[in-house]
């Protein structure tokens, strides 16, 4: 049997971090949360090994953008997918190294197949709603 992946959901927002682990929940996926992205710092060389990332990129303090950098810089490999509302933002999101783009809300009919995609190694740069 292949090992349970796991996510971590970067938000600062409860209530997007609730949808979100219960999407991942529902796919198999185990789900570590930070809603404090200024506690990254501390939080990122605990770090165990992760499969996919996703972060707001609205948050206060530490913007997407700069939790994404933070990661990188801790040589953490994982696919790291940007989520937002604000889906202007797709053009940016690519050229800054993203891996991927989700528009908020998530529709939890597609949620899964673009889970799979982004396990599978594949980019997904999606924002219908």
């Amino acid at each position: 049997m292949a090992q349970q992946p796991h996510a971590l959901v970067i938000d600062d927002n409860a209530l997007n971090v609730k949808v979100m682990s219960q999407l991942l929940h529902k796919q198999g996926v185990m789900v570590t949360d930070v809603q404090n992205p200024n506690s990254l710092e501390s939080f990122l060389p605990q770090l165990g090994p992760v499969d996919i990332i996703f972060v707001d990129l609205e948050m206060p303090g530490l913007d997407g953008y700069s939790v994404k950098e933070m990661i990188r810089a801790y040589n953490i490999s994982s696919p790291i997918i940007a989520y937002t509302v604000h889906v202007s933002e797709i053009n940016e999101v690519r050229k800054s190294g993203f891996d991927g783009f989700l528009g908020k809300p998530l529709d939890g009919t597609r949620f899964p197949g673009q889970l799979d995609r982004i396990l599978r190694g594949e980019s997904v740069w999606e924002w219908e709603r």
